[in-house]
Order: C-alpha cells, then sequence, then structure tokens
C-alpha cells in the first residue's frame, strides 16, 4: 500500500513596506530608496531558523499609478532577495497586486487573490502560519483565511513580532 504523506508547512507572510523596509510616504521606486529597517534581516532569518517558510504579499498601487514600471519592481525585488540571501534568509515567493484601490481586483489586500495564490502554490499549514502587517488591510486579509497575526507599528520592529511567534509556537 503506497501512502500519500503531504507535508505541509509552516508559513510567515510578510508585507513588505513598513515591515522590511522603510515606507515612504511616496513611494519606494528604486533601490536607491529600498532601505531595509533596522532587524528585519535578522528577523528573517530567525523565523528561517524557527522552521516557517517566508512568502512576501505587499500591494504594490505604484505600477498602476504610473509611478514605477513593473520591471522597477522586479529589480527592487532582486536586490533586496540577494541581500536576504547574503544573510542565509530564504524567502520562497513574493506577491504583489500593482492596482490602485479604486480598480477593485482580487488581488489587493485584504482581497484573498495573493493569498489564494499561496495556497495553490504550496502546502501551508494555516494553523501554524502568520501574517505579520503594518496596516489594518494586513490583518483584515489574515482574518479573511484564520491566519494568526501580529500587527506592528509602520516602520517598526520586526523582531519583536518574531520573538511572540516564538513563545506561541
Amino acid at each position: 500500500m503506497i501512502e500519500n504523506s503531504i507535508q505541509m508547512n509552516r508559513f510567515v507572510f510578510l508585507d513588505r513596506d513598513g515591515v522590511i523596509n522603510i515606507n515612504r510616504d511616496d513611494y519606494v521606486k528604486s533601490i536607491d530608496e529600498f532601505i531595509f529597517l533596522p532587524h528585519a534581516i535578522n528577523a528573517i532569518k530567525k523565523l528561517n531558523d524557527l522552521g516557517f517558510k517566508i512568502i512576501i504579499i505587499t500591494n504594490q498601487s505604484v505600477i498602476n499609478r504610473g509611478i514605477m514600471s513593473e520591471n522597477e519592481l522586479k529589480k527592487i525585488h532582486f536586490y533586496m532577495i540577494n541581500e536576504l540571501n547574503k544573510h542565509d534568509c530564504k524567502i520562497e515567493k513574493i506577491y504583489f497586486c500593482p492596482h490602485r484601490p479604486d480598480e477593485n481586483c482580487s488581488c489587493r489586500k485584504p482581497n484573498l487573490g495573493l493569498m489564494k495564490k499561496a495556497l495553490s502554490d504550496f502546502y501551508i499549514d494555516i494553523s501554524k502560519s502568520w501574517l505579520i502587517g503594518d496596516s489594518t488591510s494586513d490583518i483584515e486579509l489574515a482574518n479573511n483565511v484564520d491566519l494568526k497575526s501580529i500587527k506592528i507599528e509602520r516602520n517598526g520592529n520586526l523582531m519583536n513580532a518574531v520573538k511572540e511567534i516564538e513563545e506561541n509556537k
């Protein structure tokens, strides 16, 4: 008899701006404007060391606002991933919504579009996974899929959230 056992994984979903990097009122539009928050890299490394896989889910309306191209966003994400890799941090995937709030798309947080993609791409144990964000829409998304969540202050200390996860895992 062949047993079909799928390994479900623990994930932490991270918002990007204000959680990993400094959130700017005029948007992060280039690699030069992408600045890691203090402790963000160490916090992601700690999550990896605790056995969590990391997915970034981010609203990037800067694209459909015509301020930056999708290609430029990909360059920023490539830079971010390379910098994290230098510190032995692993990000499984980045999902982003390019739409403005007035476009009423299904992928802009707190809507479920990006989360549905992640759930179809990975074996995720929702009961053992978390979402960390700095906005109400992040927490609403987590609530919409019964995912534990932690809201940090905009440009706050991600390591504090990681410590909370460690205490409650």
